[in-house]
């Protein structure tokens, strides 16, 4: 029950943020975006403290872990496998061109407009 008037809580910070965006309208565009960041801190800063919070947080951290772990490929690799798709992408290109142009004559034909 405290988790979820945490969580409510952190959802009314943000909204303030929001709110504050548009009540200071008249304020520099900087002061402005300051308000919404500030309320997505606090909002962060309370959610912090939730079960969902901390195993969000355990989550994040695993999967920053994991994603050291991924062999990256290389430039050339990189290189390579892109030039393999823009070479597949055109021949498929060709290909549906070359069907649609052949079905359409086929039906002109079929219908007599030649």
């Amino acid at each position: 029950m405290a988790d979820n008037i945490k969580l409510i809580a952190a959802g009314l910070l943000i909204a303030a943020g929001i709110a504050g965006f548009y009540v200071l309208s008249e304020m520099p565009t900087v002061v402005r975006v300051l308000s919404v960041l500030g309320g997505l801190a606090a909002a962060v800063g309370v959610a912090w403290f939730t079960e969902p919070g901390r195993r969000f947080f355990a989550f994040s951290q695993e999967s920053v872990n994991e994603a050291r772990k991924v062999v990256w490929p290389t430039r050339k690799e990189t290189m390579q496998m892109t030039g393999v798709v823009i070479l597949f992408v055109i021949v498929m290109a060709l290909f549906l061109w070359l069907v649609d142009g052949t079905l359409t004559w086929l039906v002109q034909w079929i219908m007599g407009r030649e």
